[in-house]
């Protein structure tokens, strides 16, 4: 009886949260990525996507950058236009790839129509109650995440795999290289104003890549 009163108390919970989700227009998010094997030989672990990421929010703008020694990237997305641009950093080469929504979109195809299903586990993440969930992709692809249902940002489509998540993802796993999982945890959640020019795309030096 206990139990069930107890759960009862959780939903209760979860459906006056969904009421008060609040947008959250401006912020900075700060994320760890590690790689959750004993067993990572150099090779494969000079091949992860990064050691730290961190995705900067204001109004229809966004930008993810991930960080590592060999591998820089930064991702920006217009939500007005739907356009993307990608710089990357490798040792002293500089790239930059432009997408239109069109090209977006397609790069992101096999994000498309994921089934979504919540369990019961939730995990408080820097003060925040966090609904466990999986997506499972038609590929096959299963993504594990924890979803503050409370907030949501005004940037959606930025990371597509999430776009259609009624909440702010603040852990994820990923399992990628041939079974390899790799978690995403969000360190800090900075609700300060980020800079304009913190979405200004540099126009010379980097090589054009289609």
């Amino acid at each position: 009886m206990k139990s069930v009163i107890c759960m009862l108390g959780f939903f209760l919970c979860l459906k006056v949260t969904a009421q008060r989700q609040r947008i959250i227009a401006e912020c900075t998010i700060k994320y760890t990525i590690k790689l959750d094997s004993n067993n990572v030989d150099k090779k494969t672990s000079s091949n992860i996507p990064g050691n730290s990421k961190t995705v900067y929010i204001k109004a229809n703008h966004s930008r993810v950058d991930v960080v590592s020694p060999t591998f820089n990237q930064s991702v920006f997305f217009d939500q007005s236009t739907g356009d993307a641009t990608i710089l990357r950093e490798i040792g002293n080469n500089k790239f930059i790839t432009k997408l239109d929504n069109i090209k977006w979109k397609f790069e992101n195809n096999k994000y498309i129509d994921p089934v979504l299903t919540y369990t019961n586990e939730v995990k408080n993440i820097l003060g925040y109650a966090c609904k466990k969930a999986s997506l499972t992709y038609k590929s096959g692809e299963v993504i594990y995440l924890y979803v503050a249902p409370e907030m949501i940002l005004s940037v959606r489509e930025f990371e597509y795999q999430f776009k259609d998540i009624s909440g702010l993802v603040l852990e994820y796993e990923t399992i990628e290289f041939g079974g390899l999982r790799i978690n995403y945890t969000a360190t800090k959640i900075d609700l300060s104003p980020v800079q304009a020019s913190v979405f200004n795309i540099p126009t010379s030096g980097y090589r054009i890549l289609n």
